[in-house]
């Protein structure tokens, strides 16, 4: 008997109603408006070291919850981490403020599957190569394309995801996650500097603009990335490695590196390239907590080459 085969699940599960893009446009741009006024304030307000303090560890365990969670390991499978890890990484991820970690690994994954194709959801080569369509094209892969109502179809692109009953339930508490990436910060602030000033300050600097300043380091690996940078390695794409955002994205800009080896747990792979991220997986790997992790290996380096 001729077996049938299975149809291909569509690319898009739906669309936002109403209220859910108030609210998304409410956590994307409140954050947003708070970075663009942290500059006039800093002048009025001052900023204080238990702000800055505050401000670079959420900062660090947010970026990092997306970079070796959300990215290599949920979306590539870069390494394997036993249940306490996968439920903390989520967790930490989720606390960027970015996206559930299903929502932000199944569009992921389907950036890979069509990159800078027609179907990536955040290319900024989809309207053409004229300077009117790249500047589009930019703002689009920044952060426009998060403001469309179109869902990517996590049936398709995660169902590993969708099937364990911890992501789900990290997944369905996303709004908690955001609140305690808001709130923690501002109550760390009262209790270190023992005021209600304390409080306002670490709301302010060490959760809103922490998150906007971080979304935006994230989302130019999307568009810069994409669109300027050296790429000494063959992809399907036009990623790129752009080096000045190296530290701030923990790794994450040698792009051109990634696209060409997704699964790779360093994407910081020649000489000089800087990759926190890979230096936190290593650490995991010596305390036991990362098993069968996937380094970069020197043949595979050499037939990416670019000649």
């Amino acid at each position: 008997m001729t077996s049938v085969p299975s149809p291909v699940k569509p690319l898009l599960s739906g669309r936002r109603g109403p209220a859910e893009m108030i609210v998304l446009k409410t956590f994307l741009l409140v954050p947003f408006v708070a970075l663009i006024a942290a500059v006039p304030l800093l002048w009025g307000w001052g900023l204080t070291w238990v702000d800055v303090a505050l401000a670079a560890v959420f900062y660090t365990f947010g970026t990092l919850g997306v970079t070796v969670g959300y990215h290599r390991y949920f979306t590539h499978g870069a390494f394997k981490a036993p249940r306490a890890l996968r439920i903390a990484l989520a967790i930490s991820g989720s606390m960027a403020v970015q996206g559930s970690v299903i929502f932000w690994v199944a569009s992921h994954r389907r950036h890979h599957a069509f990159a800078d194709r027609e179907g990536d959801p955040h290319s900024p080569w989809l309207f053409g190569t004229s300077p009117s369509a790249l500047l589009r094209g930019f703002w689009h892969a920044h952060m426009g394309w998060m403001f469309q109502r179109e869902v990517t179809n996590a049936d398709r692109f995660a169902p590993d995801l969708v099937g364990d009953r911890d992501l789900r339930l990290v997944n369905r508490f996303f709004a908690l996650w955001i609140t305690l990436s808001l709130l923690l910060p501002a109550a760390l602030g009262g209790l270190l500097s023992w005021s209600w000033w304390g409080v306002v300050t670490g709301f302010f600097w060490a959760g809103l603009v922490r998150i906007a300043f971080l979304h935006h380091v994230s989302w130019s690996v999307n568009s810069v990335c994409h669109l300027i940078g050296e790429r000494p390695f063959a992809s399907r794409d036009k990623a790129a490695n752009f080096w000045p955002l190296a530290i701030l994205s923990m790794g994450e800009s040698w792009h051109n590196s990634h696209h060409a080896d997704p699964t790779c747990a360093r994407h910081g792979v020649l000489r000089g390239q800087v990759d926190v991220s890979a230096r936190v997986i290593w650490v995991f790997e010596r305390l036991g907590w990362a098993t069968d992790v996937r380094w970069p290996r020197a043949e595979r380096l050499e037939a990416k080459r670019v000649r």
